[in-house]
């Protein structure tokens, strides 16, 4: 609006400029303080209860009361832009009405006075961003307006910044930026980067589904109609993935052998989940007799047993 930079800045200590508001050390919030690094300008936050340390703004306020905001009183708008487009040219009318008891007006006394003192504005306009608080969740995830961006996992469980612009989702921990997004408006995606998860998730991309189904193969022939289950009865392929990795780290922490166990009983009792295999093999339920035996087993020898004869 001026076409340059001041040297100075004389703002109100309000909550929403100042984070930290202090007689002698206010703290400016993320964003006022790069605004005022984008244009080059210093930050003079005025003392609490001290209006006296800004009166041409004081001042300017009752002007602008008088001879703006008191002109629309009994106007009525129906939208912002409306009002807008009134006070815009009440304030030409404003800034080019003669002074009093100096020559001039407000717009030639600042063409004349101040213009000359600024510094040219940069060549880019200041994008206005959003800073939010996020916590990164357990898969190194954060969230924003219901989409999921990457973080390093190694930072995990941790509390990081997020600066939000019209296009990019950047990450700040440590005011260190690890992560840059483009940002989308997709509801409960995922957006990834490969370099952010830890390196047996980067193998686990490398899988396939018929690499799944060979990997199930070499355990046996009821882990491999498990792992085909899982891939052909889940709603989404990612589902089926993520149980067969599962099944993977069972045969890491029971062996391969008892794996291959749990699965035949599982498809017994025709229930080929992951959960199902994993129950089995917590309870030991694998080294117990099969469930359908192939041969009769004899009776035990007791009194109350007739056997067959007993009724011809």
């Amino acid at each position: 609006f001026f076409g340059g930079v001041p040297r100075l800045i004389v703002p109100d200590q309000a909550r929403a400029l100042i984070k930290s508001p202090d007689r002698y050390d206010p703290e400016p919030n993320r964003l006022y303080d790069e605004f005022a690094t984008h244009y080059g300008c210093a930050l003079l936050a005025a003392r609490p209860a001290h209006p006296r340390d800004k009166p041409k703004v004081e001042n300017a306020v009752l002007v602008v009361e008088k001879w703006i905001l008191a002109r629309l009183r009994n106007r009525r708008f129906f939208s912002l832009d409306e009002l807008n487009r009134a006070i815009a040219a009440l304030l030409v009318d404003l800034n080019q009405r003669p002074f009093k008891k100096l020559p001039g007006c407000r717009r030639s006394a600042f063409e004349r006075l101040d213009a000359p003192a600024l510094r040219p504005l940069p060549a880019q306009r200041f994008e206005t961003c959003l800073w939010k608080s996020a916590k990164v969740n357990i898969d190194y995830h954060v969230e924003f307006d219901g989409h999921y961006y990457s973080v390093p996992h190694a930072l995990v469980r941790t509390t990081v910044e997020l600066r939000v612009s019209a296009s990019l989702v950047e990450c700040f921990a440590a005011n260190q930026r690890v992560a840059c997004h483009a940002l989308s408006h997709r509801k409960g995606a995922h957006t990834t980067i490969a370099e952010h998860m830890p390196a047996s998730h980067r193998a686990h991309l490398e899988w396939t589904p018929q690499k799944l189904i060979d990997w199930g193969r070499r355990i046996g022939v009821s882990a491999a109609a498990v792992v085909t289950w899982q891939l052909e009865h889940r709603p989404h392929p990612e589902q089926g993935y993520r149980a067969c990795l599962g099944l993977q780290r069972l045969a890491r922490e029971y062996t391969p052998a008892r794996l291959e166990a749990a699965c035949a009983r599982a498809l017994a009792i025709r229930a080929p989940t992951y959960r199902s295999v994993a129950s089995i093999l917590k309870n030991g339920l694998d080294r117990q007799p099969a469930l359908f035996a192939t041969t009769p087993t004899p009776l035990p020898a007791h009194e109350n047993v007739r056997g067959p004869d007993y009724y011809h």
